[in-house]
């Protein structure tokens, strides 16, 4: 089916599962990838250049939203060794190569879900919120997840985004700048802005 995103809940393109590999912050992962899933040939520039910036405690209760196969996630999860990394896709097929992921690179300290945005973690709040957007979903989607983010975020917590300046980062801004009480551009890399906004 053409029109099969990766951001749709059942997949249905025919598997072609791929193993890969990664070092990010330091550590070697191996993933699973398969067809029907976000960057399913390899770990993409937005993701690692948000995994190099984004800053997790050792303590820190974390939600990876979109979590693909889980790179972010899983990397997050590493540097949250004391805490918990939850992660949520509405890809059904994502949230099973994430958990076999997790399994494969010996992270136990995860919890995969599928979830329609926010819908699995209804009234949960977080240290710190990572998020790769599904840009393609459309903007409205990517303004959702920031305003649930907002929501989901203890005080003072933290969403990190990457997003690319030509699909629409000063106006993501914008609107982070009308919920949050700080943003910041932490890094930009290739045409990639990684923002940090705090919640007050």
């Amino acid at each position: 089916m053409p029109n099969q995103h990766y951001y749709s809940n059942q997949p249905e393109t025919a598997h072609d599962r791929k193993e890969l590999s990664a070092i990010l912050r330091g550590h070697n992962f191996r993933f699973i990838s398969d067809a029907g899933v976000f960057s399913k040939g390899g770990v993409d520039y937005g993701s690692k250049v948000l995994i190099e910036a984004m800053e997790v405690r050792p303590d820190a209760s974390v939600l990876d939203v979109g979590c693909g196969y889980g790179p972010i996630g899983l990397a997050a999860a590493k540097l949250a060794a004391a805490g918990h990394v939850t992660m949520i896709d509405i890809n059904s097929r994502a949230v099973e190569l994430a958990k076999e992921n997790a399994s494969r690179n010996g992270i136990t300290n995860v919890t995969v879900m599928e979830s329609d945005l926010f819908a699995a973690v209804k009234g949960q709040q977080f240290d710190v919120i990572l998020t790769n957007p599904p840009i393609r979903a459309g903007k409205e989607t990517v303004f959702a997840i920031f305003e649930e983010a907002w929501h989901h975020l203890r005080d003072n917590g933290e969403l990190w985004i990457v997003i690319q300046k030509k699909q629409g980062a000063p106006s993501a801004k914008a609107k982070l700048e009308s919920l949050f009480k700080k943003v910041e551009e932490v890094t930009k890399d290739k045409g990639y802005r990684i923002f940090k906004a705090t919640k007050a």
